[in-house]
């Protein structure tokens, strides 16, 4: 629908559609917020389930939107980009965050166990991708164990949410989960839970637009769908994830931002079964370039260096954040000269 507008409009509605997501996200966390505290549910599983996929919803659009249309790079990319920007995203909040490094005040042992998921569920595409070249009804065998892997995982980080078989250790800089308003949790939730619905709608509406104006972007420009996928659309539909983390460490829900990175990038994982299965030429594991594969790795390792940081826990490190965020930062901007320069 935008293939005949002008540059200008075509750039021009890229924007308001950007503008749109970022907007709605940033209410969405607030109304997560509300949604962890009169739930019961706590920030770290609000913002790995609740805000993490909502806020990912504009990205699994583009994804599904560029697999339908043929581009298995360009869908591939928005995924594994998307995750590795949405880390860096987490290393400038650890930048905000003045009075400790974020990773050691925000201790949780959910968010520590869906980084660990993270990296099992990274980890299926590399082997699918180093694998045979095979696929049933269109769909490879890892994008289905992929899927019941997130499933099983999502259960098991409730679990160790509710029955933790270790506690990390407080310390003064320590951040405690606990509601704002201690009257909010006797509060009803179901308008809380509407709002919240309407404001999903608005991201995947602007998810599509974008997706679309990226496809323009390859066709016009002639740029690599590894470049637009990775850099562009990614970032652009990230931008909720690095919006509600700011908001989030500056109302003090410091597991809320750290949980709504990581369970945001786990969900991203489905956007390769939902763009598998879009991908009708195949298997989309197969159909994709060098570069597509090396920002798989860069999200791989950014994430074992957060779940390193999260152990760790680094109360005060170079330029007052942690050792893990400075690594973080490095391994994003090398992952972008390569992808710029090749």
């Amino acid at each position: 629908m935008l293939n005949n507008l002008p540059l200008p409009f075509l750039l021009a509605i890229f924007a308001v559609a950007g503008a749109a997501v970022v907007a709605a996200s940033i209410r969405a966390t607030g109304l997560a917020d509300a949604i962890a505290d009169r739930t019961r549910m706590g920030e770290a599983m609000a913002g790995g389930l609740i805000l993490g996929a909502a806020t990912s919803l504009s990205g699994v659009v583009v994804s599904v939107s560029a697999a339908f249309s043929g581009d298995a790079s360009y869908a591939f990319s928005n995924a594994v980009g998307g995750i590795a920007a949405q880390t860096l995203f987490l290393a400038i909040a650890d930048l905000l965050h003045r009075r400790a490094n974020l990773e050691h005040s925000a201790a949780e042992p959910a968010n520590l166990f869906q980084a660990v998921l993270l990296i099992i569920l990274l980890s299926l595409p590399l082997c699918a991708v180093a694998g045979p070249d095979v696929s049933y009804l269109g769909v490879h065998p890892v994008s289905i164990v992929l899927f019941l892997a997130y499933i099983a995982g999502v259960r098991l980080a409730g679990d160790v949410k509710e029955q933790p078989m270790w506690r990390p250790v407080r310390t003064t800089d320590t951040r405690r989960d606990t509601p704002e308003d201690p009257d909010e949790a006797d509060r009803p939730v179901r308008g809380v839970a509407l709002r919240f619905v309407g404001l999903v709608a608005v991201m995947g509406a602007g998810g599509l637009v974008i997706a679309q104006a990226g496809g323009q972007f390859i066709d016009r420009f002639g740029l690599s769908s590894s470049l637009v996928g990775s850099l562009i659309t990614a970032v652009v539909t990230s931008l909720p994830e690095f919006v509600t983390t700011l908001v989030a460490v500056r109302r003090g829900a410091l597991q809320l931002a750290v949980g709504g990175i990581i369970g945001g990038n786990t969900f991203d994982t489905l956007f390769l079964v939902a763009g598998d299965a879009a991908y009708r030429e195949g298997s989309i594991y197969h159909a994709i370039e060098a570069n597509d594969i090396y920002w798989l790795g860069t999200g791989l390792l950014m994430t074992a260096v957060l779940l390193a940081g999260l152990i760790l826990r680094q109360r005060e490190g170079p330029a007052r954040i942690g050792i893990e965020s400075v690594l973080m930062m490095g391994i994003y901007l090398t992952a972008l000269t390569v992808e710029v320069t090749s």
